[in-house]
């Protein structure tokens, strides 16, 4: 009798693991998404409270440098700083005028991704609406692709024939398809869940930073927009369910960056101009620029090893009034390094005080500013974004005081027993189960 009951309780035990291990993970960005948006009743978000509620949630999630969407998101799929996976912005730098050509494709990411391994191991893979994922190894994906249009987009789209499936059995035969509507991200991720149970999916949702941008931190579009996204998180829960794979899958919803509200613009390259450092970029006579990346600038030299231009740049931002030098801070390199910033600039500045940046060479450094802005360097709070977990493996009623996206990566890897080497993330103390 006590050998059968042990063996009884071996089976049990045994079990218990077997139900307890994740067979899905469906990871879920929020563009914009602050931690208020959960641990605040004033924002109308049931189901992240609900996640909160029934798994973890982190008080402050540190961002990237700068603090944008596309270097963050692949933070979270790779585990690893900008410096290393190579995404320095959303946009490619042009040193003959500002760019619109977004980093997009798959092939600029230096390192492995999840989405890498994860195919490697034959596990079935979704990766919707997220940066920089063009050409990625996974069985399903519409790629973001930043300005290119929504012919790009379709184009890179997979599997073939994913599109026109899309518009008529899930859009009613519609001609076109709005991507920057967070329901109808859903209505795609829901159809992908219900007909082949990914084992990993990763899916972004634009709409609360469009109108952060729009609006800054607070107003009604904003209030709605976290509303929409958390509906969206819903139906996705509601297809895990209807699917039958809920029980088996690790729900997260997690950002790329906070937000601060904007009330200046600085054009620091008019203070270039006006030095003679910047005579016509478009004809590439420059010796210095910045690049604005939101509320923050980069500082390129056109030879980088021309120590006098920089040091002149420095004198100039030194001679600014005292109000103009109120508006920002210089981030040196020993910074840029600390956080695993950018490795071809010379300097950067972070906006304070309510300023973003622009690349205007003409007119007025200094003009009035609206809306929001992110980019910032990753130390303030305003700027960190949030995240929050739930499923088989995951503690329930956990809290978080303080990670870091490169920190996702691993997370996943532990949960789908892939190898990622050479991730600088590690598992937060407290997420995961014993």
């Amino acid at each position: 009798m006590k050998k059968g009951f042990v063996l009884g309780m071996l089976m049990l035990l045994s079990l218990s693991t077997f139900a307890q291990q994740a067979q899905h993970v469906v990871l879920i960005t929020i563009d914009g998404l602050r931690p208020t948006f959960y641990t605040d009743t004033l924002f109308q978000a049931p189901h992240l409270h609900e996640i909160a509620e029934n798994g973890v949630y982190a008080r402050r999630v540190n961002s990237v440098f700068p603090s944008m969407t596309y270097p963050a998101h692949t933070a979270i799929v790779t585990g690893v700083w900008p410096v290393k996976h190579g995404i320095y912005f959303n946009n490619m730098f042009n040193p003959n005028g500002p760019s619109n050509a977004p980093y997009w494709n798959d092939s600029s990411i230096k390192v492995p991704t999840i989405w890498r391994q994860a195919q490697q191991k034959g596990l079935k893979v979704a990766a919707l609406l997220w940066p920089v994922s063009a050409d990625a190894p996974v069985m399903y994906n519409i790629p973001d692709i930043g300005s290119l249009g929504d012919s790009v987009r379709e184009a890179y789209s997979k599997p073939a024939g994913f599109i026109a499936d899309l518009k008529n059995n899930v859009f009613n035969n519609a001609d076109h398809i709005e991507y920057g509507y967070d329901h109808n991200v859903a209505k795609i991720a829901s159809y992908v869940i219900k007909k082949d149970q990914p084992n990993l999916m990763t899916i972004h949702f634009f709409s609360v930073d469009h109108y952060q941008h729009e609006e800054g931190l607070h107003g009604d579009k904003v209030m709605a927009a976290v509303a929409d996204a958390d509906s969206s998180v819903g139906m996705i829960i509601d297809a895990l369910k209807e699917a039958g794979i809920w029980e088996k899958t690790v729900l997260i919803v997690t950002g790329d960056h906070g937000f601060l509200d904007v009330n200046t613009t600085v054009n620091p390259n008019v203070w270039l101009a006006k030095a003679g450092l910047i005579t016509d970029v478009k004809k590439d006579d420059w010796k210095a620029q910045f690049y604005a990346v939101g509320g923050s600038s980069y500082l390129y030299l056109k030879d980088k090893k021309d120590t006098k231009t920089l040091q002149q740049v420095k004198d100039i931002l030194a001679g600014l009034s005292p109000e103009e030098q109120a508006l920002f801070r210089i981030i040196d390199r020993k910074q840029i390094k600390k956080v695993g910033g950018n490795p071809e600039v010379a300097l950067a500045l972070s906006g304070e005080k309510g300023a973003s940046f622009g690349n205007a060479v003409k007119g007025e450094a200094v003009k009035p500013g609206h809306g929001g802005a992110h980019g910032y360097y990753p130390d303030s709070w305003q700027i960190r974004t949030g995240f929050l977990a739930c499923g088989p493996g995951i503690e329930k009623g956990g809290e978080i005081e303080e990670m870091n996206l490169r920190d996702i990566t691993p997370v996943l890897a532990k949960i789908l027993r892939i190898s990622m080497p050479g991730v600088d993330g590690k598992i937060p103390a407290g997420l995961m189960t014993k």
